[in-house]
């Protein structure tokens, strides 16, 4: 099947009138095409950095800190990972997240994947630099509502901040607003996307992609004409299009203070978009499939719509069914996350000072050893050293948990606070099983 989808689409690409990325005329594809499309998709050997924030491990660190930190919300709860989900392609699952004043924000929140190569953030592209970008959402009233000066004096209390800002910032080693920014910026510029199957066909493997994916792709770069906004290895041209969605916002049009821009957003990336849904500015599409259909069919008519746009396409129920076969290799088989981010903690109903703790394995998708005996007061610490995403749930009587995505590296630790017998599986893959009885304290 990958062999045939390889001479398909050899023998499809000759034929179609497709926009290069270099200077956007139309012109026949030939046999040739192929090694122009591997060579334009091709992933960049190193990640840029500003000559003012060089990134170090140091500044890393203490930047992946600052964005789990609550300290920098106005109500002590909310950090930028409340919003910004690893397990969602930094991104939080919703269409619009609730603000703190209860109604849902403007706009979706948007993953952080691949931000060093941007040329300006947020939907409507209103910063300038990654640095102001972090700002943004830690000064929103609506969103965390901090006050950087107080975030700064209390970070400057801490001896521990301190000292990591210190380490961070050698010729300057103050807990300051200009380093805290460069420092989570520093860390959000460590957020690549890794390869996928996508890249792999893109460095010569034929058999990478399969029939149906292949054909998406011809469909993608060619009748679709999806290539002339998502170009590129991160497939968007940092560019903002009024698309026809159906919304009020005018996005664009009102931070340049032209109104040929207005209802125009920045094209997003279609990198690890799979953990992303709901999809658009405002959440409004569901699936890849509501996408691909509001392209093909849904589009709003007005004066302001991107040139960029085809005006109609017409694809058949199994092309839209390949496009999106395509678009599903851009994201990994798992939802990554990045080595620069700590490995997450999650304890639920372990006493802070546990008799003892108990570990389990989950390497090769399977809990190790299988069946643990505990006693009440001991904990239970499940820890993910498996290359997969997992999970895990306990669903009994007396307890019921469910930890979410459990990317590797992250540990659960659970208590009991009754006697009795508790099943735990993974629910991303059933078949792991862990059996768990715990006796009482006075049990012997």
């Amino acid at each position: 099947m990958r062999r045939e989808g390889l001479i398909h689409l050899r023998r499809v690409l000759p034929v179609l009138m497709i926009a290069t990325l270099a200077g956007g005329a139309a012109e026949k594809s030939t046999f040739t095409d192929i090694e122009h499309w591997r060579k334009a998709f091709a992933r960049p050997d190193h990640t840029p950095e500003p000559s003012d924030n060089l990134t170090t491990p140091e500044k890393v660190k203490l930047g992946a800190a600052l964005f789990e930190d609550t300290r920098l919300s106005g109500t002590g709860n909310i950090s930028c990972s409340s919003c910004h989900q690893a397990d969602l392609s930094f991104s939080d699952g919703v269409d619009r997240h609730t603000g703190l004043d209860g109604n849902p924000l403007d706009r979706r929140t948007p993953p952080l994947w691949n931000m060093a190569w941007g040329l300006s953030w947020f939907w409507d592209g209103r910063a300038a630099t990654i640095e102001a970008q972090a700002a943004g959402p830690i000064e929103n009233q609506r969103e965390m509502a901090g006050n950087l000066e107080h975030a700064i004096k209390t970070l400057g209390s801490d001896p521990l901040m301190q000292k990591s800002f210190a380490t961070a910032f050698p010729e300057d080693p103050a807990v300051t607003r200009a380093n805290l920014m460069k420092a989570i910026a520093a860390f959000e510029r460590t957020l690549v996307s890794p390869e996928t199957r996508f890249d792999q066909w893109v460095k010569g493997d034929d058999k990478a992609l399969d029939a149906d994916e292949l054909a998406g792709f011809s469909l993608f770069i060619g009748k679709a004409g999806c290539v002339s906004c998502h170009q590129g290895w991160r497939f968007t041209d940092e560019a903002f299009h009024d698309i026809g969605l159906p919304s009020g916002d005018r996005g664009r049009g009102p931070i340049l203070g032209v109104s040929a821009a207005d209802h125009a957003f920045k094209t997003p990336s279609l990198r690890e978009r799979v953990w992303t849904a709901p999809y658009m500015h405002d959440g409004s599409l569901a699936t890849f499939e509501d996408v691909v259909d509001h392209y093909a069919q849904g589009i709003v008519k007005r004066p302001t719509l991107s040139a960029d746009l085809p005006q109609r396409i017409d694809l058949s129920e199994k092309e839209r069914a390949q496009l999106v076969a395509f678009l599903n290799t851009l994201s990994s088989e798992d939802p990554p996350r990045p080595a620069s981010l700590p490995p997450k903690t999650m304890v639920w109903g372990a006493p802070a000072q546990a008799v003892s703790t108990t570990i389990v394995s989950q390497r090769d998708r399977r809990f190790s050893p299988g069946a643990i005996l505990l006693k009440l007061g001991e904990a239970l610490r499940i820890l993910n050293d498996d290359t997969r995403t997992h999970n895990v749930r306990v669903d009994s009587a007396n307890m019921s948990f469910n930890s979410d995505g459990q990317n590797p590296g992250d540990t659960v630790t659970l208590g009991f606070d009754q006697p009795g017998h508790y099943d735990i599986i993974c629910g991303i893959h059933p078949e792991m099983r862990l059996s768990v009885d715990v006796a009482s304290a006075t049990a012997r």
